[in-house]
């Protein structure tokens, strides 16, 4: 009898070329139910008993399957339109049919692993697929970040170019194997890193580290005025502040935000009426916030560094504060939209953003909230593709969300979580919504443009080591007990030397 999830085959005459052709259905299992006439709730136990135990107790099974579709001659997913007739033979898919049916051609595919119920049926997603940008969603510990490893893996084996914007370092081993050793395409890893950044990991524990600096010097009034909070309105404060870029621009050709603050301050003095004076004081305290920002250095680090064919840049945003990881991604977001529209990098490029509700939430705005929005609407004429990684897509500004025409699923037990998910998906269908709650680790629903029809899978294994898992509790204790152990003999040795100098000193 086949289990909930199975894969099942019908023959059912269909039109093809004109003529009528037996074609194999696929269909999937979505529920079994099973009955008896006789055996019921009402009936007397000894009598039940009995009945079992004579053999003679009726049995009657029911099952629920989707219909997933046929393949066309062309590698087209198709309904059927014809009825299966009653009484036609129902058989488990064989594993060749799922593979042909679950597969691009080489130069397309990703193999992201393989059926929940079928572990010898690969699965492949359709880089085409990419085109309409991509969600990765699932709650903590279901195991996003390690399936957006994979992804990773696969696309830079392909000639991808791709950045992770990375808030916790989870994906600054990706230069490593699972033993911590370099692999064939390490070279093509970099991970760079902001220096106001003290990073989740050491230096010795990732590797070579790249910086990734901004200069003051090089940012324009707009984004001055937009990391420090100044609004289009405020005319007279940009006036006064512009005024005292270009003086200290006269002088310097390298400044930070404490050198026009010094020449705000000097203008203070130099005002020649009250409401002058107001401005200046205004623009002293936007710019006193860019300075608590510490993230400017003396020179600023070429986007030209991350997009090149081949390679993968991980920008380790750990150990920043928000505000600043915000301006960062809006900066690298920013760089490479310019980049890549002006025609001068023309290769596609993979961005994939971890944490995606911090910089995209609903109800704020946020210094990358504007350009993720513009990649989501018009990335993808100019090669752009957005992979949002979250576990919260109640969190994310719904029209990010709905502009990713493919979502991989995985564990969801949140209503709120749940719901968001079936108003930016119009492939998840209920049935496969109930079933996010009962996917186990690793586990996911495939839904979009990058698959031919929605699947259950099961992510397969990395080949690089993995940043982002918990902490061994167990063995981080157990390493607790045996240091205080040594202390506590390191103690009591000190004590018999006290002694024994003591003893010896008397004498």
């Amino acid at each position: 009898m086949p289990s909930r999830w199975e894969y099942l085959v019908a023959f059912s005459s269909e039109e093809v070329g004109g003529a009528l052709k037996e074609v194999p259905v696929i269909a999937q299992v979505e529920g079994i139910i099973t009955a008896s006439q006789v055996l019921t709730k009402e009936l007397d136990f000894e009598i039940m008993r009995k009945i079992v135990d004579a053999g003679i107790a009726d049995r009657k099974v029911w099952g629920k399957a989707r219909i997933l579709g046929y393949l066309s001659d062309t590698g087209e997913v198709l309904q059927p339109r014809k009825a299966v007739m009653p009484g036609k033979s129902v058989y488990c898919a064989t594993a060749d049919l799922l593979e042909k049916f679950y597969s691009f051609p080489k130069e397309e595919a990703l193999h992201i692993g393989s059926l929940i119920t079928r572990r010898d049926v690969p699965v492949h997603l359709s880089l085409k697929g990419f085109r309409r940008h991509l969600a990765i969603i699932a709650q903590t510990g279901a195991g996003k970040s390690y399936l957006a490893g994979v992804l990773a893996e696969e696309l830079l084996i392909k000639g991808a170019t791709i950045i992770i914007l990375d808030p916790h370092a989870d994906y600054v081993f990706l230069s490593q194997t699972i033993d911590g050793k370099r692999h064939e395409l390490s070279d093509n890893i970099l991970v760079f890193r902001n220096p106001s950044s003290i990073g989740r990991y050491s230096v010795e524990e990732v590797g070579k580290v790249e910086l990734y600096e901004v200069c003051f010097s090089d940012l324009d009034l707009d984004e001055i005025c937009l990391i420090a909070g100044i609004s289009e309105r405020f005319v007279n404060i940009r006036h006064v502040l512009e005024k005292a870029i270009a003086q200290v621009k006269s002088r310097k050709e390298i400044f930070s935000p404490k050198d026009v603050l010094e020449e705000l301050q000097s203008a203070e003095n130099q005002a020649g009426d009250m409401k002058e004076k107001s401005w200046v004081r205004s623009a002293q305290k936007y710019i006193k916030r860019v300075i608590g920002m510490k993230v400017f250095t003396s020179v600023s680090t070429p986007i030209d560094k991350m997009l090149k064919p081949m390679q993968l840049s991980v920008l380790d945003l750990s150990g920043l504060e928000d505000e600043v990881s915000d301006y960062i991604a809006y900066r690298v977001l920013s760089e490479t939209y310019d980049k890549v529209a002006a025609g001068e990098f023309k290769y596609p490029v993979f961005i994939f953003l971890e944490e995606a509700h911090r910089f995209i939430p609903p109800n704020k705005h946020t210094y990358s909230s504007d350009i993720i929005r513009r990649f989501s609407a018009e990335g993808r004429k100019f090669g752009i593709f957005l992979i949002l990684i979250t576990q919260r897509p109640s969190k994310i500004h719904p029209d990010a969300l709905s502009q990713c025409n493919s979502q991989i699923i995985m564990r969801i037990t949140n209503p709120e979580d749940q719901k968001a998910v079936s108003i930016s998906s119009e492939r998840m269908s209920q049935d496969l919504l109930e079933d996010l709650p009962g996917l186990n680790i690793g586990e996911a629903v495939v839904v979009g443009e990058i698959t031919r029809a929605p699947v259950m899978i099961k992510v397969k294994k990395r080949r690089t080591r993995e940043g982002g898992a918990d902490i061994d509790i167990v063995g981080k204790l157990s390493e607790a007990l045996k240091a205080t152990s040594e202390r506590k003999d390191e103690k009591e040795i000190q004590e018999l030397r006290e002694e024994l100098k003591n003893f010896y000193g008397q004498r």
